[in-house]
């Protein structure tokens, strides 16, 4: 007879976290890519010093979109590393 093996699915908060942190590995990558999108702009009609200016907004408005998810995140990987599992799971 084979050992009892454990269950095929991970809890669902093991799971969560799981994601959490794979957000949390993937946030950079993302903020690099819409950071260089600026880069592929266009401007037909528009001076110099417009197209700037609209560059300028997007950025500090992506960095501040990107700290807050960042903020977001790591509260809520910190608030369940916090948490006990429990009991009888990995015993």
């Amino acid at each position: 007879m084979s050992p009892e093996r454990g269950p095929v699915f991970l809890a669902r908060r093991t799971y969560r976290r799981r994601r959490l942190a794979d957000a949390a590995r993937l946030l950079p990558i993302i903020g690099t890519v819409l950071i260089c999108i600026p880069l592929l702009w266009q401007g037909e009609g528009a001076s110099g010093a417009t197209r700037t200016t609209m560059a300028m907004f997007y950025i500090f408005g992506l960095w501040v979109l990107l700290a807050l998810i960042a903020g977001i995140v790591s509260h809520y990987l910190r608030a369940s590393e916090n948490e006990e599992p429990p009991r009888g799971v990995g015993d």
